[in-house]
Order: C-alpha cells, then structure tokens, then sequence
C-alpha cells in the first residue's frame, strides 16, 4: 500500500516555482508587487502540487480571515435554522464564509466560543436567546459583533437585529379576538428578554379589553414542555378556546395534547404558534403562526456585521424587522 503524501507546503510551492517562500506569500496575499510572469509560476505550482493555502497563515499576514462565527442557542428550533440560512447567504453574497458553534452543547465553560475565536473570524454573531455571560461579553469586546434574534443584551452597545415581538403578538391576538375568543391562554417560553416581551403583550392586550386575570400558564420552548402546559390548561375548570404559545414547537405539543383530551382543532380549540417554521407548514399540522421573517432577521444581522467592519466606529442599535401573521386551519370562531 502506498504511503500517504505529504501536504504541500509554501516551502514546496517556492521550490516547485523556483522563487523564494516570502515572494510565495506575496501571491497569496494578492500583492500588486509581484510581477505577472512570477505569479504565473507560483499559481501553477500550486495547481500542480494541490496545494491550500491555511487559512489561519493568510488571517495572520493580511489580518482578514473572510470567516464570520456564529454562537446559536439551540439547533433543534428549525426558526434558528432558517435564520442561519438568511445569515449565511447574504455572507456569502459579501465574500465571507460561516462557521458555527451551539452553545447549548457546550459543557466545557465557553470552549467553544474560545475555539471560534482562535479560527480569527473577522466577526461574531450571537444568535437566539443566551445569558449575556462573562465569556460571551468578553469576546464581544476582542470582535466586532451583532446579536440576532435576541433581546438578552441590553447596555452592551452591540448591534441587535429581532423581530418585533410586541406587533407579532398582537397580531395573534387580533385575529383570536376577531374571531370572538375572550378565554385565551398563552404558554410562556420561559426566561429571557423576548419570552417577556410576549408574555407582557399578551396580558397587556387583554387587560385593555376588560380582562383583569389573562391566563398564562408556564411553558418552555419544547413540544414536552407545550404538551404538559396544554394537559394542564384543558384539564382546568375554564379551559380556554384558544392558545397562543410561545413558538410553533410549543404549539405542535399543545395540539398533541388536544388529541389526547379528545378536542377537536379548532373546533373545540383554536391554536396560534409563533414563527411560522416548515413545521407549521406541513400537512399534518397546518398552524396557524406569526412570521417573524427568519431569513430576512439573519441577512439583515449580516448585512450590520459587515457595517461594523467597514465602520467600527458606528454606534450600535436596534433593529426590528416586522412580522405579519399566516392564517392555516388551526383557527375559527369558537363553538
């Protein structure tokens, strides 16, 4: 069996091309100093051995790496991916690549935003809700950074791109109360600054219309956690005609629990997800759920990374990108 072949090195490029290493380093950094008939001889020389230049060696000679991070809360959202979508192709369409880290899975104490660090991306992305921890602040202060989907960082001075969570919300609870539902429950997401503006917007709506004690019942962000808050809600003496949960994950878990209780969707219940996900979309389940623009929040925090770069010196801000609702058949009037 044939050993493998060594990798290539700039060493080898300048023996092949007969020109010394540190002219071989001019050619990768697209110096107008080397002549064309000498650039010739090194691309080919490359071409010839295979050979890819690191990454990490270009970063430390021209100090740009084209590489964003991104920290994501959590993966199993599909909204998170669909964010991460929007993130990466207007990257893309600006030269720079993506690289990724779930901070959920990250056990080693902020080892992996350190490891993406290391990789000298040129920006980083905080994605999704996250405690704003003394790791995260202090490599938003060694690079550039924008915070997507989130509401965790307040003071920070970094640039936020979010939904509009107080209009999202409201506009599920127009169209609920339109249809002439007064009992309306809504399942929380938990903690965090977007999970408080829902809930908030949610009891300040109905109080304005003479509802004093608007039901929320504590959730989460699973479908474990919208079942067992759905059990509960429809097990109560007044259980509600609707339910607004905090995002469509939740929701396909309080629809679970209706089957389960035996009521009809949304005959018997009316339920509204948040985010309007593929998962709302598909057949089987076909929610009813607020769009808050995955893709163009993602593009949107690409679009201000790349702002940042150009211009460290612009004072960070908020930006909220508006949502609208998707009406499916997991809504009408109640009985």
């Amino acid at each position: 069996m044939d050993s493998p072949r060594a990798e290539p090195t700039i060493r080898t490029v300048a023996a092949r091309a007969g020109v010394s290493k540190s002219l071989v380093s001019l050619v990768l950094q697209g110096s107008p100093k080397v002549s064309p008939a000498r650039r010739a001889a090194v691309e080919a020389a490359m071409a010839d051995l295979g050979y890819q230049p690191s990454l990490v060696a270009q970063s430390l000679s021209a100090r740009r790496t084209g590489v964003f991070g991104v920290v994501m809360n959590d993966l199993r959202n599909p909204w998170f991916v669909d964010c991460l979508e929007g993130f990466a192709s207007a990257a893309g369409e600006a030269g720079y690549r993506t690289v990724l880290a779930d901070e959920r899975l990250d056990d080693a104490g902020g080892g992996l935003v350190e490891s993406i660090l290391r990789l000298h991306v040129d920006g980083l992305v905080l994605m999704g809700t996250m405690t704003p921890s003394p790791t995260l602040r202090d490599a938003a202060r060694r690079r550039p950074t924008v915070v997507a989907a989130s509401r965790d960082f307040p003071g920070t001075g970094l640039d936020v791109v979010a939904n509009d969570d107080a209009t999202g919300t409201r506009l599920a609870l127009d169209h609920l109360w339109g249809l002439g539902h007064r009992r309306i429950a809504h399942i929380d997401g938990g903690p965090g600054a977007i999970p408080a503006i829902r809930r908030d917007t949610f009891r300040a709506y109905l109080v304005e219309r003479g509802i004093n004690d608007p039901a929320v019942e504590a959730g989460g962000t699973t479908e474990g956690d919208g079942y067992a808050a759905g059990l509960r809600l429809l097990a109560s003496d007044c259980p509600p005609t609707a339910v607004f949960a905090f995002n469509d994950v939740v929701a396909t878990g309080v629809l679970a629990a209706a089957r389960e209780r035996g009521q009809a969707v949304p005959e018997d219940l009316s339920v509204v997800g948040y985010d309007n996900t593929s998962l709302a979309a598909m057949r089987l389940v076909q929610l009813t759920s607020v769009d808050n623009a995955s893709t163009v929040v993602g593009a949107a925090a690409a679009q201000a990374l790349i702002t940042r770069l150009e211009d460290p010196d612009t004072e960070g801000g908020l930006t909220l990108i508006e949502p609208n609702l998707v009406i499916r058949e997991t809504t009408a009037p109640p009985r």
